[in-house]
């Protein structure tokens, strides 16, 4: 009789380990490796997925048969186009976000709008009335969903082959549990070996699946690695609570783009698909109010309009301050440094505050001029005029830097009804400015800008 293997997981992260250790070395958390035993796949079991039965050999790149796969349309634009322009058959999507942020409501959305496919909702933490309740309280309904409620694989594929749906939905991949392995349901080895199962049926299928997963405190995706190695596409859906609105980013996609962004509002009856970001991003306001500027900014092929907050004090203690939120701090430090050395500002002395309204977080360079407005602004007490707004980067020597896609920037800006952008002047060779209304005003230096915007 042979022996048993067993090995030790960590539950925070998957390491695993031949031994019992207190603290865990990849991720340094205590307390968290659980022996788990490892049991090989019982080939011709009953129920597992079916295996392929052609015949694979080498073959030649130039004689491999190549067609374009026709997207399935998921009758949601912002998933859409993270996905970059719908979902392709035979993919293994994994959705990760915090505890209700929305990720069952999405994809119960998405299922319940896909009135031309036949779609299988697989559920292991809820139960069927419930799904029930929140599908009556989004308002949608089809003939084509169907709900079920097991987390035993082999169950599952049983189920799979015999009502053959178009997508299938798993919420969660925590939640099952397959025979093949002795563990307990949320193991490191139970949600590698069922996400194993389920790449598997996707492909020999060609049937798309969607896995929801749990993350740990920490916001990276529970479970062991190897599970976002696994799958096609990962996607991020967050959001802050105090905000209406959610977001949903891609963090690795086969497919398409990783730099895409969906964005979405919460509210009484679901999920809000935003067709134009820029209206929960810039707030109203009846009265001009120092250091606000509007940057353009581009997440992935979208352009939209920022609010920009910037809040400049006298120091009361002896070490400025510097805060930041949705912004780098460090690269506010290094405009500050700018300001101050190649400019002539004095704020070596004052504390400084930079906010991105709405909450979210931005990266885009282009957003630089906007950030050193708005401090400029806040520091002279001067409003700028709210029918302005910025697009460019500044350098360490003090100049504005040129950026690329200005003229989706300009547009958006331009749509939205703005009257004058700031841009640099090595932008506008090639710009056609003679198809905007919005007057375009190219500066070259953080002086030249200064003295056009307050004079």
């Amino acid at each position: 009789m042979s022996k048993i293997k067993t090995a030790f997981f960590c539950q925070n992260c998957g390491t695993q380990a031949p031994k019992w250790m207190g603290k865990c070395n990849a991720c340094g958390e205590w307390n968290t490796f659980i022996e788990e035993v490892i049991q090989r796949e019982v080939k011709g079991q009953p129920g597992s997925p079916t295996r392929d039965p052609r015949t694979v050999i080498p073959t030649r790149i130039s004689e491999v048969t190549f067609r374009l796969e026709t997207r399935i349309n998921t009758h949601d634009q912002e998933l859409n186009r993270v996905l970059g322009g719908g979902l392709v058959p035979g993919s293994l999507t994994l959705i990760g976000g915090e505890p209700g942020i929305g990720k069952s409501t999405l994809m119960l959305q998405v299922a319940l709008k896909c009135s031309d496919q036949k779609i299988l909702y697989i559920t292991g933490e809820e139960s069927d009335q419930q799904i029930r309740m929140r599908a009556e309280r989004l308002g949608f309904t089809h003939e084509n969903c169907f709900i079920l409620t097991e987390t035993n694989t082999q169950s599952i594929f049983r189920h799979l082959e015999s009502l053959a749906p178009g997508i299938v939905i798993v919420d969660s991949i925590q939640t099952l549990q397959t025979d093949l392995i002795d563990s307990s349901a949320g193991s490191v080895s139970q949600i590698k070996e069922c996400a194993a199962e389920m790449q598997k049926y996707s492909k020999l299928t060609n049937t798309p699946v969607f896995l929801i997963g749990h993350i740990t405190k920490d916001g990276s995706l529970a479970g062991p690695k190897i599970l976002e190695h696994m799958v096609d596409t990962v996607l991020q859906f967050e959001g802050d609570r105090n905000y209406g609105y959610r977001l949903l980013r891609s963090l690795k996609n086969r497919f398409g783009s990783t730099s895409e962004l969906g964005i979405y509002d919460m509210n009484d009856a679901g999920l809000r698909e935003v067709s134009n970001p820029s209206e929960i991003l810039l707030s109203q306001r009846d009265e001009a109010v120092s250091g606000i500027a509007i940057s353009a900014m581009i997440e992935g092929q979208r352009p939209m309009l920022i609010e920009t907050q910037a809040l400049v004090s006298s120091a009361v203690y002896g070490t400025p301050q510097r805060s930041t939120t949705g912004f780098d701090a460090r690269r506010l430090n290094m405009l500050l440094a700018v300001l101050e050395k190649r400019s002539g500002f004095r704020l070596g002395h004052k504390d400084v505050f930079l906010n991105i309204a709405g909450g979210i977080k931005v990266d885009d360079p282009a957003i630089d001029l906007a950030v050193v407005a708005a401090v400029l602004s806040s520091n002279q007490d001067i409003a700028i005029d709210s029918n302005t707004c910025f697009a460019a980067e500044v350098g360490l020597s003090g100049e504005i830097r040129p950026i690329n896609r200005v003229e989706q920037r300009i547009s958006e800006a331009n749509k939205l009804g703005f009257e004058r952008i700031f841009i640099s002047r090595y932008n506008t060779k090639g710009l056609e400015s003679k198809r905007f209304t919005i007057q375009i005003i190219p500066v070259g230096k953080i002086e030249e800008m200064y003295g056009k915007l307050f004079p």
